[in-house]
């Protein structure tokens, strides 16, 4: 097919050229770029060391194996892990000038950090799942959460990446987090910080924006929206509180769309669902959408 094999080296050449002049002035073809297989592969392994009993390559594991693997799993996320990092940060303002060395020494360090930090992951994400049986009577054991629930593992990654972007690591927590939102439906951003015992049931449609804090013993249903009033600012607004806070105790039913970093949910608060709040609700309070019009009142009813 003579007429087809040139029209594909005309288009290939022509978007070849664009890529060419688009990154004439850049390090685009100077370095490796980071892999996303690599990363989901980091996850996968991370999910068997934080949670080894589920997760083990060999069924019915003994205590002798599941130590191997967890040590095996563990030493390949931090050869992984620093691989990747050393890629994203050959790209990043503060580093791409320096040598290999030192972005070497601190891929290492930061990779050190991390991994400590993985016991405390782990305490957080036990907690995430009593929260979850506790606050479901569908769940029949921590097993099931553990192994089905989709708001979990979103919580999960969530938790891992959030670490990363504790320590400033650029594309990496965002490429994680964003393989939870295509796998679960749930789009947490990794700069959100989240509180002990906390729950997403459902799941399906939650958005949890950047600067979004909530608190502890939270919980959401599907189609929540923590997010911001405008984007319109663009990167203007980097840096910014776009997102609201939730405080502790605070159930938030499905559709609710709550917005803005001024917004700030009080403490035991119920918000009902469908509503759509862009300023702060004192603690204790019952909000519901009646006839189109927000209804606040105390709350004094069981949760």
């Amino acid at each position: 097919m003579p007429i087809m094999d040139g029209k594909i080296q005309h288009i290939t050449n022509a978007i070849f050229n664009d890529v060419l002049e688009a990154h004439k002035a850049s390090t685009l073809f100077e370095h490796m770029q980071v892999d996303r297989e690599i990363i989901i592969k980091i996850l996968a392994n991370l999910e068997a060391i934080l949670f080894p009993a589920h997760f083990a390559n060999q069924k019915n594991p003994g205590s002798y194996y599941l130590r191997y693997e967890m040590s095996a799993r563990l030493s390949e996320v931090v050869l992984d892990l620093t691989g990747q990092i050393i890629v994203c940060l050959q790209k990043h303002k503060d580093f791409k000038h320096k040598s290999m060395e030192v972005i070497q020494e601190h891929a290492e360090s930061v990779v050190g950090v991390f991994i400590e930090a993985l016991p405390r992951i782990r305490e957080l994400l036990k907690k995430d799942i009593e929260a979850g049986y506790d606050g479901d009577p569908a769940a029949t054991s921590f097993d099931e959460i553990i192994f089905s629930y989709p708001g979990f593992y979103a919580i999960m990654v969530n938790r891992i990446a959030h670490e990363l972007y504790k320590l400033e690591i650029p594309m990496i927590p965002r490429i994680m987090t964003e393989h939870a939102h295509s796998r679960t439906g749930v789009d947490i951003h990794p700069g959100a910080q989240i509180g002990e015992y906390f729950f997403i049931d459902h799941g399906t449609g939650v958005v949890i924006g950047e600067t979004t804090v909530i608190g502890n013993h939270v919980k959401l249903y599907q189609g929540v929206t923590l997010g911001g009033l405008s984007t319109r600012g663009g990167q203007s607004l980097r840096g910014m509180r776009r997102h609201p806070t939730i405080g502790d105790n605070v159930t938030i039913y499905s559709n609710a769309s709550i917005l803005g970093g001024e917004t700030i949910i009080g403490d035991g608060c119920v918000i009902s669902g469908n509503c759509f709040i862009t300023s702060s609700v004192p603690p204790g309070m019952r909000v519901s959408n009646a006839k189109g019009e927000l209804q606040i009142i105390p709350d004094t009813k069981t949760k």
